[in-house]
């Protein structure tokens, strides 16, 4: 119960003061926060650099957003659908398991954003360490090339029914939209790439099943059960064909056109 209660004033609190660091610069006066032990100077109208202890707080905080992250503005949604649809699809529930599925998601989404990555690299931190972009214009120059990766795979529908659910009015041109219409967009076409793969991945597997389900009642084998047959004959055809490296290849280039 104590645990529950740490957990939700740590889940409202870290917004909280996010927003209050991000306003911090607007309001008028800014005082420095002094404590036992050390002192936290905001930034003020001058656009001085946020402090130390400021910046550890904003790297934990993001820190733990890193999850959410990495499911809502990567390619890691896509993949890790189409993993789990080839898994059943197949007919093994727990094999490969949960984690190797996972880890070979996560190196396909780095080999898929790795371009995306070295541009906020190139544009927004290299620059920002050199001392050539404060925080804010460093997180601006870093937003740009993320929202040309997920405007390019999000479908305009998606796009227009998440700023019709926030009461946005429509932008002039794509790069207008915000990071937090965007965002849902993308996951929204993201679910609905998935699935179009999913079930192209499925289609194979359901012809064997229809196949060997024929064989044995044309035989009059009706207590044996099909799976026992199929499965065998579906891993075979997986490893024959390289399954693997195709779909590791199709997932990555389907980013990539």
């Amino acid at each position: 119960m104590l645990r529950r209660r740490v957990w939700s004033s740590a889940r409202w609190s870290l917004p909280l003061l996010l927003t209050l660091i991000w306003f911090a610069p607007s309001i008028a006066g800014a005082a420095d926060l002094s404590f036992p032990g050390g002192s936290i100077t905001l930034t003020g109208h001058n656009a001085q650099p946020l402090s130390g202890p400021v910046k550890i707080v904003v790297l934990l905080t993001v820190l733990s957003l890193a999850p959410a992250l990495l499911i809502g503005v990567t390619a890691f949604t896509r993949i890790i659908i189409v993993l789990a649809m080839l898994r059943q699809a197949i007919g093994m529930q727990s094999t490969p398991p949960n984690t190797v599925l996972i880890s070979l998601g996560l190196f396909l989404t780095i080999f898929t954003m790795t371009p995306v990555l070295q541009k906020i690299d190139e544009v927004a931190v290299q620059p920002y360490l050199d001392g050539h972009l404060s925080e804010s214009q460093a997180l601006q120059a870093g937003e740009n090339p993320l929202k040309k990766f997920l405007i390019a795979q999000t479908r305009e529908k998606d796009i227009a029914l998440i700023l019709e659910l926030s009461h946005t009015e429509v932008p002039s041109s794509a790069e207008e939209i915000g990071i937090f219409q965007l965002i849902p967009s993308f996951m929204l076409s993201e679910l609905r790439t998935g699935f179009e793969i999913g079930f192209v991945v499925f289609l194979p597997f359901i012809m064997i099943d229809i196949i060997v389900a024929s064989v044995l009642m044309s035989l009059g084998m009706i207590m044996v059960p099909p799976l026992a047959l199929s499965l065998p004959l579906k891993i075979l055809m997986f490893v024959l064909i390289d399954g693997w490296s195709l779909l590791a290849s199709s997932l990555v280039r389907s980013f990539q056109g």
